[in-house]
């Protein structure tokens, strides 16, 4: 997937991503607004993981988003 396909559809994607990332709130994900580093920050801060950890999650997720 590529990202800037991605941050076109943020609306629709948003969903999967919210069921990916239950953790991240509504206003999490509407200042991401499609920005794959925002993405990655929200997710490391929310859950506490590394950097590699958040990268390796956001690259499953464009593998397996149907967008």
């Amino acid at each position: 997937m590529n990202w800037d396909q991605l941050k076109g559809k943020w609306t629709q994607v948003k969903g999967q991503a919210k069921q990916r990332w239950g953790e991240l709130t509504d206003d999490d994900f509407d200042k991401i607004d499609g920005k794959r580093e925002e993405l990655l920050g929200k997710v490391q801060e929310r859950y506490g993981i590394a950097r590699e950890e958040a990268e390796k999650q956001v690259k499953e997720f464009e593998s397996s988003c149907h967008c």
